[in-house]
């Protein structure tokens, strides 16, 4: 396999195998000594696919054997494989039908970046967060049975999604229904157990096969009758398997464990499935791959190789850089710490995304990543504010929709000193609508302890920041991915006056109130249109003395916002109009009420008519019906 950059093919390669294969009906006729051929094959075709579109590609690297042995022992698509989250999933589009329409990953009206069940009907569940494989699966399984359908159902979970509490709520229910399916989890990063190798991998068939478990069943029988006797004989093989395999936890929540097995050994695999998919029951297979398999760069560096844009070599820099607002997050942090020795940062599995990687580094004893588990992140921070700390919660807007009992309960209903860094709010582009942050002005505005804001650029962002961590009581500051308008920023940690806006262009007739990193496009906009442009700067509270000096002075208000409209900002600029008996007309502009497909932010913004022509469009459109 290519190894560098330059050595990564610019031509498709010759895949003749995987192009015959145009259902996982044909995949199944393969004799299984040619699987093999297909594994190199589909990773040869996957790295090159990847490399020209950008995408997910660590983990989907990783399962090429997997995806191959479940397509080829299950009756796909009658039988359901659930992929938890979607990164692992490329092959299996792939393998579906779909590899010629490959070169449209992640781009407008093309393939999603995660299934989707509209996409295909091997897409079983629509997915984006993670750790909801096994629940959905579970839920198939249970209809399945219902309905008197002798139809399979696999789960498809790595090691990082196991961390999530819902994930281990579904692993307990199963076992109390009794459920008919597997899980398999995809250790790729080897957090469970080492236990890897020929003595493993032969267990591992010894276990699964039909005869063990029907000598274990008729033991079962035999021996329930002398109790001493089948509490000795359970106990030593618990003890047997414990010494080989880390499943105890497994199979106390009730499911027969088997593995740790090589994810990369087809013939392993192939038999292991084959015996698993005949037994009755929960199942638990654990199977150990490598992230980034076949490309020696993302082997070394599975995190740096998680996701990519393109497999190209950088252009030569010209010394100039803009940071993202996810680095001016991570600075501040660094900055705010060595102020304040209370201040704790945590973040639920988003080290790298919301660059806490330097914090960590420089305050390992101060800094916590709890993995997936957003409630526990949310509800930890409750705790550390009861005692005195200022928690800062660096999480994505998707994912603390995930904590929104905690965020109401645990913290806002006591009215604790924690600061949310909302990072990837708005429209994130090719990751489509389960990432978007398009909610989170409107289920914050909400909570009457609230402190809500969203800068206009980076050095905004760096005051809000300051500004919700010396506040007392919930802030949050939202900010969207990517970099801004490239604002210079001030290095000191001064707080802006809460709830002031900022008036930055001054016009006539028509005041565009923008909430958030939008403003840019306003200004552009406004300048066409000889309008007034406000920097609300804070969504809760409102500037309300500003409000009222723009409604006096200006016949069309027109709120500005990358959030839902509905509940949004500009809700609540309607209902302080309303509540105060002011008849000024107001125009909305925002996210509308469909979920935004995927595609470069700019061409979504400008599908929502949030780009600078749109916005002006929409105010003459509005002005022309007035007149």
């Amino acid at each position: 396999m290519p190894s560098t950059f330059h050595d990564i093919p610019r031509e498709r390669p010759a895949t003749p195998l995987l192009d015959s294969l145009d259902s996982t009906a044909q995949l199944r006729a393969l004799n299984e000594l040619e699987l093999p051929q297909l594994a190199d094959e589909l990773r040869a075709f996957l790295l090159w696919s990847v490399s020209q579109t950008g995408g997910h590609f660590g983990a989907g690297l990783g399962v090429i054997e997997l995806t191959i042995a479940l397509h080829y022992i299950y009756d796909t698509p009658s039988d359901r494989l659930v992929w938890d989250v979607g990164h692992q999933a490329y092959p299996h589009k792939i393998l579906t039908g779909r590899r010629e329409r490959m070169a449209t990953l992640r781009q407008k009206d093309g393939l999603a970046a995660f299934p989707r069940r509209s996409e295909s009907p091997y897409d079983t569940f629509g997915v984006g967060h993670s750790s909801t494989s096994i629940s959905a699966g579970l839920g198939m399984a249970i209809a399945a049975r219902l309905q008197g359908l002798n139809r399979r159902t696999v789960a498809i979970i790595g090691d990082g999604a196991l961390t999530a509490g819902m994930a281990f709520e579904a692993l307990n229910h199963a076992s109390d229904v009794e459920a008919d399916m597997l899980v398999v989890l995809n250790d790729n990063d080897m957090s469970i157990s080492r236990n890897v190798g020929g003595m493993s991998n032969y267990l591992a068939k010894i276990l699964s096969s039909r005869t063990y478990s029907h000598m274990r069943e008729g033991s079962k029988k035999v021996l329930s009758k002398i109790p001493s006797a089948w509490e000795l004989a359970r106990k030593t093989e618990e003890h047997a398997k414990g010494m080989l395999v880390p499943g105890t936890l497994f199979e106390e929540l009730g499911w027969n464990y088997i593995g740790p097995i090589d994810g990369h050994d087809l013939p392993t695999l192939v038999t292991t499935l084959r015996n698993m998919r005949e037994l009755k029951g929960p199942q638990f297979l654990h199977v150990v791959t490598q992230k980034g398999k076949g490309f020696s760069p993302a082997e070394a560096d599975p995190i740096g190789y998680h996701a990519i844009t393109k497999l190209e070599p950088k252009p030569a820099s010209n010394g100039i850089s803009k940071p993202k607002f996810s680095n001016v997050f991570g600075q501040w942090l660094c900055d705010m710490a060595a102020e304040d020795p209370r201040l704790i940062g945590i973040t639920p599995a988003m080290k790298e995304g919301s660059d806490l990687i330097a914090f960590s580094e420089r305050y390992p004893g101060r800094y916590f990543d709890v993995a997936i588990a957003e409630q526990h992140a949310v509800t930890l921070a409750a705790g550390m504010a009861c005692e005195g700390a200022k928690p800062v919660v660096a999480i994505y807007s998707t994912f603390l929709q995930r904590a929104y009992d905690q965020l109401i309960h645990d913290v806002d209903v006591q009215n604790l000193d924690v600061l949310f860094a909302i990072d990837r709010a708005g429209l994130v582009g090719e990751d489509g609508p389960t990432h978007a942050g398009s909610f989170d002005l409107t289920y914050l505005r909400c909570l009457p302890n609230m402190l809500i804001m969203a800068p206009a650029d980076e050095n905004e962002t760096r005051q809000m920041l300051t500004t919700g961590f010396l506040h007392n009581g919930p802030a949050a500051v939202r900010y969207p991915r990517g970099t801004g308008p490239g604002t210079p920023i001030d290095p000191a940690l001064e707080p802006l006056p809460i709830g002031k806006g900022l008036i930055t262009r001054k016009g006539r007739d028509t005041a565009i109130l923008c909430f958030g990193t939008l403003h840019a496009q306003a200004m552009i906009a406004a300048e066409a249109l000889d309008a007034t442009v406000v920097n609300m700067r804070f969504i809760k509270p409102l500037d309300t003395a500003l409000l009222q000096q723009m409604a006096d002075s200006h016949s069309l208000l027109v709120t500005l916002e990358e959030n839902s409209l509905m509940g949004g900002a500009g809700s609540g600029v309607n209902e302080w109009l309303l509540a105060n008996g002011i008849a000024c007309p107001v125009l909305n502009l925002g996210l509308p009420d469909n979920y935004v497909e995927h595609a470069k932010p700019a061409q979504m913004l400008a599908e929502c008519g949030l780009d600078a022509s749109g916005i002006e469009q929409a105010i003459r459109q509005r002005l022309a019906k007035s007149n």
